[in-house]
């Protein structure tokens, strides 16, 4: 039988079950030489257990709370009320009385306590729960202890605490509480300390909040603190706050509010010298844990004492590198406009893909650009490059340059010792190459050509003889990659010219925006457009548009269609559509994501939108509408150039750049389109492998070769063995990943930098973004998360965080786009400037920012959006 009662020397890190986080982590903390715990006990789960089952309504009310969601406010109120009033009724067994009564006794009868709530999720690497249970402080007396970890207990129902579990998907009944009871220290000062920057993220500086008296007032936001930073036994900055109030300790039990004197609210809570111990206080706990702290802590006369350490949940996790030097981090999620966490098989596959190394954190890779930096070329390069195209990640690597220590500068002859990022190497407007228009369908010709080959390589192979052919494959894309660069980057300059040019000639901005509308060869824009011909097929047929909007997300609706009057049509039209189309989907980097083909339905809501909102036959008006607008604006500027000084020369080379343009830009979205299409060959031949390994009893279930890299697949599939700790690992890795926004720019000491837009051109109130598609428009503002919630209607602009291709359906029905992630030359930013949408990007926070439903007006020209 488990004890009830446990000393704090006597529990440590695996303890959690038994004593709680907080528990388990003061017990770990008593382990550590030269740290100071107040010394006590815990009252075990085992204890809780016995008083909850002792408790006739429980679990009846926990089967009524089991059912409500975040939204029934008023419910969770009364029914949290309810359970803690059932726990606090249930009269406290003699047996656990007399175990508590033992461990109080070498304290003495009139000694205070605090007496603590330890949840069994609580202090977690994935979720604090700070605060949501009850902690009481300067307890005396047995009986008044009994009756505070009797209110621990029902804390666990706290209306906070139950909406917290609810919000983070944890069952009430798979949460237990301990409660710790531990001796009281009486502080002249106390605080909260992170060995890591709680604004910053960096790992290298320690936060310190300091105020007078006991933590509780602090904790709770009650009373000023101080804030010193110290990194490296240096006070780096201070600020001191005027500290009216602080909480302490009244004779007879409890707590209260004291005033400050005047003369000593603006007195420092720390000298510098104990700023600095407590920073190695903190360093020495932070490495025993092996991961970031949140410590709170007290100080008796000259004597600092613990009492709470736990892991600081919310940083983003700092790619790894392979050696002590200064790294930077750029996202790729950011510049691929797909910013959710990744599978390892996904990751590893784009990362087995990609011509660049690759880091991961957090489900997402990163590209290292410190040497580049280090070079003053790569340097001038990268900032340049960047700053068109993502002012963001400019602004945030200028700032760590101005700082000038952490990127050491080579000399100006030194070559440039790293791996040039893609975009690092534009071509010159002088020299850009006049490319026949014919390079644009051999390119696609032999893609073509290369991928019906793959399909009948992997269909004869199985093993890793399969592996090997995707290998190969990979190489070859590989290979192919800088011809079609030089084109997309050819086509990019090209308009670039065109915008500064003409901006300066004839005071037009963003020119090239029209000029790009509707361009032959763009495979993503015609999927759009394609889609609306899916709607046309279906739109003559009321029996086959009941049945679709009926199927939900029923994936075999296809096989049903034929039954219908103009069934067969319908499945005719769809089939073609993902035949063409059908290894897309959102977030499609991701090679474990479900495909169109394989999850038809998804399209569903897209067609039935389409039906709705969209006149027949308008996949080909728009077409050829945004052809016409190209051409009037391409005769206009030519035009009104031949009038100016040396006009001639002007409009020949404008007219050079406009066919550069209109012939190469639709390219740019084919070497994405080539390689998802290879993607869903590989998967396709992957899950064949995995389901044989179903087959053979290595895996529980084909999906669980997700949580596998690509290269451990492989070794996997060659030894028919698998390490399951390690998936079961990865899954919860994953769902926490989930849950963390990536930043733009990370360095290795785990510092974010967000970067800013310097503008001050704005109208007062405008959010500002970057202007990647002319235009100024108003309308509804629909914020959607994800592409099965949209529900869109003619005329609106659609607020989203990030728009890869598999978004693009919903450009056809929108009349503006502002999305939180991407740049000038990014997918979403391609398609909006052919189709004709005003568009911002790079809105931060957006879909916070902007509400639902609020009129709002986007200015695709100058970069901002007003609410209105």
């Amino acid at each position: 039988m488990q004890s009830l009662v446990l000393g704090l020397q006597a529990v440590d890190q695996t303890s959690g079950a038994l004593v709680g986080g907080k528990g388990a982590n003061l017990g770990e903390l008593t382990r550590i030489e030269g740290i100071r715990v107040p010394p006590g006990f815990c009252v075990t789960t085992e204890a809780y257990k016995r008083i909850i089952e002792q408790a006739p309504s429980i679990d009846d009310l926990l089967a009524q709370l089991a059912l409500l969601t975040v939204a029934d406010r008023a419910l969770i109120a009364t029914l949290s009320g309810q359970l803690r009033d059932a726990i606090e009724a249930v009269a406290m067994p003699q047996d656990m009385q007399d175990a508590i009564a033992g461990h109080l006794k070498p304290f003495g009868e009139q000694h205070a306590f605090a007496v603590r709530s330890s949840a069994t999720a609580e202090d977690l690497p994935t979720a604090s729960f700070a605060g949501q249970q009850d902690t009481y402080l300067n307890i005396i007396g047995q009986a008044a202890i009994r009756q505070h970890i009797s209110k621990c207990w029902a804390s666990l129902f706290t209306e906070r605490a139950v909406l917290y579990r609810l919000q983070h998907g944890i069952d009430h009944r798979s949460v237990q509480l301990a409660v710790v009871v531990q001796q009281m220290v009486v502080p002249q000062v106390s605080g909260i300390l992170f060995t890591a920057d709680p604004v910053t993220s960096n790992r290298t500086i320690t936060s310190i909040d300091a105020s007078f008296g006991l933590g509780e007032a602090l904790v709770g936001g009650l009373v000023n603190a101080d804030n010193y930073s110290v990194r490296a036994g240096e006070v780096i900055s201070r600020q001191l706050a005027t500290k009216e109030r602080a909480s302490y300790a009244v004779s007879g039990g409890g707590t209260e509010q004291q005033p400050i004197a005047p003369d000593q609210q603006q007195r420092p809570a720390l000298t510098d010298e104990q700023a600095i111990r407590l920073e190695r206080i903190g360093r020495q706990i932070e490495a025993h844990f092996g991961c970031p702290q949140d410590i709170e802590w007290c100080l008796v006369g000259d004597t600092f004492h613990i009492v709470q350490s736990r892991p600081i949940t919310t940083l983003y996790p700092i790619p790894d590198a392979t050696d002590p030097e200064n790294h930077v981090y750029i996202s790729v999620g950011h510049q691929q406009m797909m910013t959710d966490a990744m599978k390892p098989l996904g990751w590893s596959t784009w990362q087995f893909m990609a011509n660049a190394p690759m880091r991961v954190a957090g489900g997402r890779l990163f590209v290292d650009v410190a040497p580049m930096l280090a070079s003053p070329a790569g340097r001038a390069n990268i900032l340049d490059v960047l700053g068109r195209f993502d002012p963001l990640i400019k602004d945030a690597l200028t700032t760590i340059l101005e700082r000038g220590d952490f990127i050491p500068a080579l000399p100006d002859h030194e070559p440039n010792p790293g791996t040039s990022h893609p975009a690092s190497s534009l071509p010159d407007y002088q020299t850009l190459k006049d490319y026949d228009p014919a390079i644009v369908a051999d390119l696609i010709q032999r893609s073509q050509a290369a991928l019906a080959a793959l399909k009948q390589a992997v269909e004869t192979e199985q093993g890793p003889a399969l592996i090997q052919c995707i290998r190969e494959d990979v190489g070859a894309v590989k290979r192919s990659i800088p011809q079609s660069f030089g084109v997309i980057m050819t086509a990019m300059n090209a308009a670039l010219w065109l915008n500064e040019h003409i901006a300066a000639w004839l005071g037009e901005k963003n020119v090239a925006d029209t000029l790009t509308q509707s361009v032959p060869n763009n495979i993503t824009s015609e999927m759009g457009l394609a889609l609306l011909d899916v709607a046309d097929a279906l739109r003559p047929y009321p029996a086959v548009i009941q049945y679709v909007q009926q199927c939900g997300k029923d994936d075999t609706f296809l096989d049903e269609l034929p039954r219908l009057a103009g069934g067969p049509e319908a499945r005719a039209a769809i089939d073609a559509f993902l035949d063409k189309y059908g290894m897309r989907c959102p977030g499609e980097i991701d090679i474990t994501r479900p495909r169109w083909r394989e999850r038809p339905s998804t399209l569903v809501p897209l067609i039935l939108n389409n039906i709705k909102n969209v006149e027949p036959n308008a996949g080909k008006r728009k077409f050829e509408q945004g052809q016409q607008e190209a051409l009037a604006k391409e005769q206009e500027l030519l035009a009104r150039l031949t009038q100016l000084p040396d006009g001639d020369r002007k409009a020949n080379e404008t007219k050079r750049m406009i066919d550069l343009v209109r012939n190469l830009t639709g390219y740019r979205e084919y070497p994405k389109y080539d390689i998802i299409s290879r993607y869903f060959v590989y998967k396709q031949a992957l899950r064949r492998e995995a389901e044989r390994l179903v087959a053979a009893g290595v895996l529980h279930d084909s999906e669980d070769s997700y949580y596998l890299t690509f290269d451990e697949l492989a070794e996997t599939i060659r030894t028919q063995t698998v390490d399951y700790a390690l998936i079961n690992q990865r899954k919860a890795d994953y769902q926490r990943f989930e849950k963390l926004s990536p930043p733009r720019v990370i360095t290795s000491e785990g510092e974010i930098l967000t970067g800013r837009y310097r503008r001050d051109d704005l109208p007062a109130g405008a959010i500002v973004g970057l202007a990647v598609s002319a235009g100024v428009v108003e309308g509804r503002a629909r914020v959607v998360l994800s592409l099965e919630a949209a529900d869109l209607e003619e005329g609106d602009i659609l607020v989203t965080p990030f728009t890869d291709p598999g978004w693009t359906p919903l450009f056809v029905t929108i009349k503006g786009l502002i999305t939180e992630v991407g740049g000038l030359m990014t997918h979403g930013a391609v398609i909006a400037r052919e189709y004709g949408l005003p568009a911002i990007v790079g809105v931060d926070n957006a879909t916070k920012r902007i509400r639902d439903g609020q009129r709002i007006r986007v200015n695709g020209t100058e970069g901002y959006v007003e609410i209105l």
